[in-house]
């Protein structure tokens, strides 16, 4: 379980000079972790926060949505790398909805990767 100091307040936008923030993620380093907030778009969930550590999971949050369903889905990928994630979890639709919550985490993560290689090249 993230700590509650782990938690980046999402109505005062969180600056970081080591990565470039976009409007829907929020990255923050704790204790040599990375503290990621997304914001998932088309569904039920409203925000997922995940704690990186070299590129693996350490632990996942999910803020709406369908509690059973995100919290095993929480469980499953804890302790995975983020890379083997994206290729299980990406396109999945929910209904007739064209994303679910396991393809907005694959978004989600990509857009950490994408802010790291950014911050990496700057």
């Amino acid at each position: 379980m993230l700590k509650q100091g782990d938690i980046i307040d999402m109505n005062s936008r969180f600056i970081s000079e080591e990565y470039d923030m976009s409007d829907n993620i929020q990255i923050k380093e704790v204790d040599g972790a990375d503290i990621v907030q997304y914001k998932p778009s088309g569904v039920c969930c409203k925000l997922m926060q995940m704690r990186i550590k070299d590129d693996i999971i350490e632990d996942v949050e999910f803020f709406g949505g369908c509690n059973g369903n995100l919290k095993g889905i929480g469980i499953l990928i804890r302790g995975m790398n983020i890379n083997d994630i994206i290729p299980k979890l990406s396109g999945l639709p929910c209904g007739s909805r064209p994303t679910s919550c396991p393809d907005q985490l694959t978004k989600g993560i990509e857009a950490y990767l994408e802010a790291k290689k950014a911050a990496a090249v700057s």
